[in-house]
């Protein structure tokens, strides 16, 4: 270590060459995200970024919902980007979403809330824990299709929001017989009536189809 009084003019720096991108897309990404605790949130953006695993980052900056009527901690952005993390790895460790939830500052009591309404064993389906999610930032199935299909999508913001069918009835089946008032004909009835415009658009379905089916979902 020098001691205290020496000093070092800019031609005894050296400076990575990489270091000021590096914390310019660093910067950028915090801001877009907004961590409620910063310094846990970079502790898991630079070890996402070393490992080469999806960053905890929100794609765009997202602005406070003024009709939700009760604060639930977890935003479509914070969805998505566990849905990144967790989606790809099918079923996970509850040690796993704990550290995913935690990395992004979520109250841990949201998440013991999901996991006991979903009941689940030592290994969790990761698609059934974002449907919850999804369900979390609405209150109603069809809004939480709605969420789901602005989520997964890969339409442009704005967009038909469209969504693999097969995606779609995984997680309207599983919330459906989860609520517990939806019988299952009424189930069946749904997808049924969807089957066509589906077929159309070549096996994916948007928000628009389930909006307009000739079944009502509104009620549930």
């Amino acid at each position: 270590m020098p001691p205290p009084d020496m000093m070092f003019c800019a031609q005894q720096i050296s400076i990575p060459p990489e270091l000021p991108d590096i914390l310019k897309q660093f910067t950028k990404a915090a801001i877009r995200t907004q961590p409620s605790d910063v310094l846990q949130w970079s502790a898991a953006y630079f070890s996402a970024l070393a490992r080469g695993d999806p960053l905890p980052v929100k794609e765009r900056l997202e602005m406070p919902v003024a009709t939700q009527k009760t604060d639930t901690g977890l935003t479509p952005g914070l969805l998505k980007i566990l849905h990144k993390q967790l989606g790809p790895k099918g079923n996970v460790t509850k040690a796993e979403l704990e550290d995913r939830w935690r990395d992004l500052s979520l109250p841990k009591e949201q998440l013991d809330s999901l996991l006991g309404l979903g009941n689940f064993g030592t290994s969790i389906e990761w698609i059934k824990v974002f449907a919850l999610g999804c369900s979390a930032l609405s209150g109603t199935i069809i809004s939480a299709l709605k969420h789901a299909c602005e989520i997964l999508t890969e339409d442009p913001e704005g967009g038909a929001a469209r969504i693999p069918f097969d995606t779609f009835v995984t997680l309207y089946t599983y919330l459906a017989q989860l609520d517990g008032d939806v019988p299952q004909e009424h189930i069946d009835s749904f997808l049924h009536s969807l089957e066509e415009p589906v077929a159309k658009q070549n096996g994916v379905i948007q928000v628009s189809n389930f909006y307009s089916s000739r079944v009502c979902l509104t009620e549930f």
